[in-house]
């Protein structure tokens, strides 16, 4: 005679919702860890009961060690600040910065708000001239006050994502050929050996007078300090990009070359179906390299160009002295490391998304 265990039925549902909730958590995990947030993971499984104390230690490693290490920089930081005396005074601690943030926020919204009633204001009178009859009189009117710092935000990163995609459309097919073609190879070898190392502080002024000489108006798609800010960020950047998609291209398994060779397959399609899916992981590392030298190169393009962005926001904040200036600076030098994590991400969400194994 068998004995029915009366609960089996509700237990084996239990295990299931339970089964069912780690399948999730662990599909979760994967863009936990794209975006940086892998300490959710663990502190996840151990609200579901898995494991508690191997939980606690997961989230020890990837949670209170990075907060303890941050509260000590920031302690460290608010305690040597003030005791470093500028020509602008002490250095500003965490809280001065802070208030900066909160002054800069402000400004930006009331710079905002003028905006905003300039741009009725222009509209307003046009919408008159064309209710009298003198719709010939209607003039599109450019604002030309101040930029906030959101908008000089705003603008950098239009311009490093121009400028990396120009050098994306030429670095890959070029690092595709080197790939493939020993002779390609040769010929580009020189050529990345002798540009790779240059600083963007030479290209500039080259990229000035081309873009200057080119451009002899300020009329077009693009302004010129636009241009010249991405076109040196191209320069700059493309050389991670190209140099690991040669890397990546000529590392493919041979075998898989030989399939090809024996299938008879075209260029564009042993391009698309056999090389591209090999050496996406290191063209995508490439470019995430080129990304992150794009993004410096071009704080530093604008400083010395006095390009809108936030390099101009640093240095005219430095050329302005006043007693927030150096807040103000290290406000911006926060943001440029955020906004460069950011991008970093952006990027390895893409290569999670294109490739094959999250294994880098």
């Amino acid at each position: 005679m068998t004995t029915v265990d009366p609960n089996f039925t509700e237990t084996a549902a239990r295990e299931a919702r339970r089964a069912r909730l780690f399948t999730r958590i662990n599909v979760a995990d994967k863009w936990f860890q794209v975006l940086g947030l892998s300490w959710v993971t663990p502190l996840l499984k151990a609200c579901a009961g898995d494991n508690p104390h191997a939980q606690v230690k997961e989230i020890w490693r990837l949670l209170a060690v990075p907060l303890l290490a941050i509260f000590a920089f920031l302690l460290l930081w608010g305690t040597l600040a003030p005791k470093v005396q500028t020509s602008l005074g002490a250095v500003p601690g965490p809280v001065q910065v802070w208030e900066e943030v909160v002054n800069l926020h402000q400004d930006a919204q009331a710079k905002a708000e003028k905006r905003e009633k300039f741009e009725a204001m222009v509209e307003k009178r046009n919408q008159r001239l064309i209710d009298a009859g003198r719709a010939d009189e209607v003039k599109t009117v450019a604002y030309t006050g101040a930029p906030s710092f959101y908008h000089q935000i705003w603008i950098s990163i239009k311009t490093v994502f121009f400028g990396f995609l120009i050098a994306t459309v030429v670095a890959v097919p070029l690092g595709i050929a080197a790939g493939l073609s020993p002779i390609a190879n040769a010929a580009l070898n020189p050529l990345i050996q002798i540009f790779k190392p240059v600083s963007p502080l030479a290209w500039l002024p080259i990229v000035t007078m081309v873009v200057s000489a080119l451009s002899a108006s300020q009329d077009g798609w693009f302004e010129k300090s636009f241009l010249i800010s991405a076109i040196t960020v191209t320069l700059c950047s493309l050389w991670p990009t190209l140099i690991n998609t040669a890397l990546g291209v000529a590392s493919i398994d041979k075998d898989l070359v030989n399939v090809s060779k024996v299938l008879k397959m075209n260029t564009w399609t042993k391009i698309t179906k056999l090389v591209l899916p090999s050496a996406l992981p290191l063209i995508f590392t490439g470019l995430r390299l080129s990304l992150g030298v794009g993004w410096m190169v071009l704080i530093a393009a604008e400083m010395l160009a006095q390009n809108p962005g936030l390099g101009k926001f640093v240095w005219d904040e430095f050329q302005n002295g006043s007693s927030s200036s150096l807040a103000k600076i290290m406000v911006a030098v926060v943001t440029i490391g955020i906004i460069g994590f950011m991008l970093d991400r952006v990027m390895f969400a893409l290569q999670s998304l294109f490739t094959f194994t999250n294994n880098r």
